[in-house]
């Protein structure tokens, strides 16, 4: 952007590629323990489009059998905050009656739009619901909601990178890091970036 490379506008990097791939490795062995009785039976779903790159590294790290699913979905809003209320854009193929559903995620930040799609898929009748997400920003919550399972917790920095983005760039970086402000401060005072 702006004839920079991208890592020029990384003010620090958050999570290393190393510490991301260990933390999913044991994600995925935790999954494959819990749901070892449910073999067949679990779908583990991908939040499109900031998720896929966890979703991908969080399916091979799971030594089990599952279908793979994927789901659109976009805020009501404006830019900066969400208000929780989202519209499928693309919904899943299958149906998840009496099977163990995981959604894998990037970000949860306020929360308030995993609320609204975890009720959505609820009233699905699955055997069971779970969150997986990447990454957490316990200090925007705004509404309660926390993860079964987390990555890392993170403070409340302006983050891109393994699948995050910013006006649809950086999502391919190996790292999370967290954006220069320059690089920001002309479109938006205080961006923010999840659901």
């Amino acid at each position: 952007m702006k004839g920079q490379i991208m890592q020029g506008d990384i003010a620090k990097v958050l999570l290393s590629e190393e510490q991301i791939q260990q933390r999913i490795k044991e994600l995925g062995e935790q999954l494959s323990k819990d749901y070892a009785n449910c073999d067949g039976e679990v779908i583990l779903i991908c939040i499109l489009k900031g998720a896929v790159v966890f979703f991908a590294d969080l399916a091979r790290a799971m030594n089990m059998h599952m279908q793979m699913e994927f789901m659109g979905i976009s805020s009501y809003g404006n830019e900066q905050k969400t208000s929780g209320i989202v519209r499928i854009t693309k919904d899943i193929d299958t149906s998840i009656t009496d099977k163990h559903v995981i959604i894998a995620e990037d970000i949860m930040d306020s929360g308030l739009t995993l609320s609204h799609l975890v009720k959505l898929l609820s009233s699905r009748s699955p055997a069971s619901l779970k969150i997986c997400c990447l990454l957490d920003k316990p200090s925007r919550r705004e509404c309660d909601i926390t993860p079964d399972y987390c990555g890392f917790i993170i403070p409340n920095e302006f983050v891109v990178g393994y699948g995050l983005d910013y006006l649809g760039f950086y999502r391919n970086l190996p790292f999370v890091g967290v954006l220069k402000s320059s690089v920001y401060t002309e479109d938006f005072s205080t961006p923010t970036n999840g659901r």
